[in-house]
């Protein structure tokens, strides 16, 4: 399991930075219409949801791709950050509470891979899916409040494969 570092953390927060900002409609127009607009952030956030599964899958190609994606973007992180800032590089930025998928859990992150993988080629929503699952693997693991919210998340999904398994 590859451990997130404050680089990763900086790209993830980066890109949520990025969307956010090229989302926000403005004030007026957000008031006007605020489901419409709200709407807008359902791809991002069921990606970045799915993004965040993946780093919790502790085993496979998907889990292999995805800590090989926190690998790069922990590297590409703390370039910046020494780079850019001057800062030191590698420090850990992980929580202490890492809750793993269990094997219904995994099946269920397996159907989302699907779901993803065609939402990406199907859907005018890529660039935006694409952003959230990054934006979310770098972020799921963090020691901060996205860390926080993937504990629920691996619970919600670990249930769901409980229930759903345990039904057929």
């Amino acid at each position: 399991m590859q451990i997130v570092t404050i680089g990763g953390v900086t790209v993830g927060l980066c890109i949520l930075g990025y969307f956010v900002t090229s989302w926000w409609p403005g004030r007026k127009a957000l008031t006007k219409d605020p489901l419409r607009h709200s709407a807008n952030l359902a791809p991002f956030l069921f990606a970045w949801s799915y993004g965040c599964l993946t780093v919790l899958g502790i085993g496979g190609l998907i889990g292999w791709i995805a800590d090989t994606a926190l690998w790069i973007s922990n590297w590409l992180g703390d370039v910046a950050l020494v780079w850019g800032v001057g800062t030191a590089a590698g420090q850990r930025a992980g929580g202490a509470v890492y809750l793993p998928l269990t094997q219904t859990g995994g099946a269920i992150v397996l159907i989302l891979t699907a779901v993803m993988v065609a939402l990406v080629k199907k859907s005018r929503h890529g660039k935006t899916l694409k952003l959230g699952a990054w934006c979310g693997l770098t972020l799921g693991t963090s020691a901060g409040v996205a860390g926080f919210a993937a504990v629920p998340l691996a619970q919600a999904v670990n249930w769901l494969g409980a229930t759903v398994y345990g039904a057929l």
